[in-house]
C-alpha cells in the first residue's frame, strides 16, 4: 500500500515507519524537516509546514494518510481538505485529552468531548487548557473533509523507545538509579499507558482493512497501577530501589507539577484519565506486548543518551530531596 505519513521522524510516526517498511508498504513522508532529518533517507520525504505550505502533497495520490501531528482544526482542515481527492482513507491521531473534565471512569468513545469558549476556538496557541479541546475541533475537521473515509484514534500515553517527553521514561531510568525513590500517593493508583510500537502496528492494521470511526486507544487490557509499574521498573534494572509512597497532600501542598514534574501522577480527581473504557479497540485488534519489555527496551534506549543532557519532565535529584525531607518532617 502506498503511504503518506504526515511527520514520520519523531516518536510515534518512527515506529510506524519502521513498522510500515517491515510490511513492505510504499512510503512518503511529509514534514518541516527540523526533527530527525537525516532518518530514513531511503524514503521520499516532503518538507512543508501546515496549514500553509503544503504545495508538496499537490498533484500526488496515495491510498492512505496517516497523521501523526496534527494539533489544530485549521491544520487539519487544511492537509485532510488537499488530500480528500488524493487517498482513500485518513487516519488522524488525536487524545484521549479531548474528553472533557471531569472523566468518569469508564469513558467510552461517547463521552462528552471539552469545548473551548466560542471565542477561542479559533486559538491555535497549544497549552494545557487548550490541547484537548483543539484536538476535539481536529477530529471533526478532519470528518468534514473526508466523510466516512477517518479513522480517529484517541491514544492515551504513548511510551517506548525515542519517547521526547519522558513521561514515562523518568521512571525506569530513575528506578535504575537505585535508591529511596519518591513515588506518588499509593500504589494501587490506576494508570494506563501504550507502547508506541503497538499502537503502530494496530493503527496500520486498520488503515489497511479501511476501518474508520472512533477508537480509545490505550492500554493495557487489563487494570494497571503505578504500583506494578514501579515494581517492574525494579525488576527489569536490577534495582535495589526503595519507595516512599509521599500521599497528595504533600505533593500539592509543595506544588508538585502532576504528570510532568511527577509523570503518571495525577490527582485523585483526575484518576478517570487512567481508567478509559478501551473494548472497542480491543474488539478491532489491539494488542499489547508485556509490560517488562516496554521498561527494558526504554532503559536500553535512554541510556544511550547522555546522561547529562536535560530531560523533558520529571523531578531533579535536587527537587526530589527537597520534597522527601519535607515528607519526612
Amino acid at each position: 500500500m502506498r503511504i503518506v505519513i504526515l511527520g514520520g521522524t519523531g516518536f510515534l510516526g518512527r515506529h510506524l515507519v519502521e513498522t510500515a517498511l517491515a510490511r513492505g508498504h510504499v512510503l512518503t513522508l511529509f514534514n518541516r524537516g527540523r526533527r530527525n532529518p537525516d532518518l530514513f533517507p531511503a524514503l521520499e520525504q516532503l518538507r512543508g509546514e501546515r496549514p500553509d505550505n503544503l504545495e508538496a502533497l499537490r498533484g500526488r495520490t496515495w491510498e492512505a494518510a496517516i497523521d501523526t501531528s496534527g494539533y489544530t482544526p485549521r491544520a487539519v482542515a487544511a492537509s485532510a481538505g488537499l488530500l480528500a481527492q488524493a487517498v482513500q482513507h485518513y487516519t488522524f491521531v488525536t487524545s484521549i485529552s479531548v474528553y472533557a473534565d471531569p472523566v468518569a471512569p469508564d469513558t467510552d468513545e461517547t463521552g462528552r468531548v471539552g469545548r473551548l469558549p466560542l471565542e477561542r476556538q479559533a486559538t491555535e496557541e497549544i497549552t494545557g487548557e487548550t490541547y484537548g479541546p483543539l484536538k476535539a475541533l481536529a477530529e471533526q475537521a478532519a470528518e468534514d473533509a473526508m466523510p466516512g473515509r477517518v479513522l480517529a484514534v484517541r491514544a492515551g500515553l504513548i511510551v517506548g523507545p525515542y519517547d521526547p517527553t519522558d513521561r514515562f521514561t523518568y521512571w525506569p531510568a530513575r528506578v535504575a538509579r537505585g535508591g529511596q525513590v519518591l513515588a506518588p500517593d499509593r500504589p494501587d493508583r490506576p494508570v494506563q499507558l501504550i507502547d508506541a510500537r503497538d499502537l503502530a502496528a494496530w493503527m496500520l492494521d486498520l488503515a489497511e482493512a479501511r476501518r474508520t470511526g472512533v477508537f480509545n486507544a490505550t492500554g493495557p487490557e487489563r487494570r494497571l497501577t503505578i504500583g506494578e509499574v514501579l515494581d517492574t521498573c525494579r525488576t527489569v534494572s536490577g534495582s535495589k530501589a526503595s519507595f516512599a509512597w509521599v500521599d497528595e497532600k504533600t505533593l500539592l501542598d509543595n506544588k508538585v507539577e502532576p504528570y510532568t514534574e511527577l509523570p503518571l501522577w495525577v490527582p485523585a480527581e483526575a484518576e478517570g484519565f487512567g481508567r478509559i473504557n478501551i473494548r472497542k479497540a480491543i474488539g478491532a485488534g489491539l494488542t499489547f506486548r508485556p509490560l517488562a519489555d516496554t521498561v527494558r527496551d526504554t532503559l536500553a534506549w535512554d541510556r544511550t543518551r547522555p546522561a547529562d543532557a536535560p530531560r523533558a519532565n520529571g523531578l531533579s535529584p535536587a527537587r526530589e530531596t527537597e520534597i522527601l525531607d519535607v515528607w519526612k518532617s
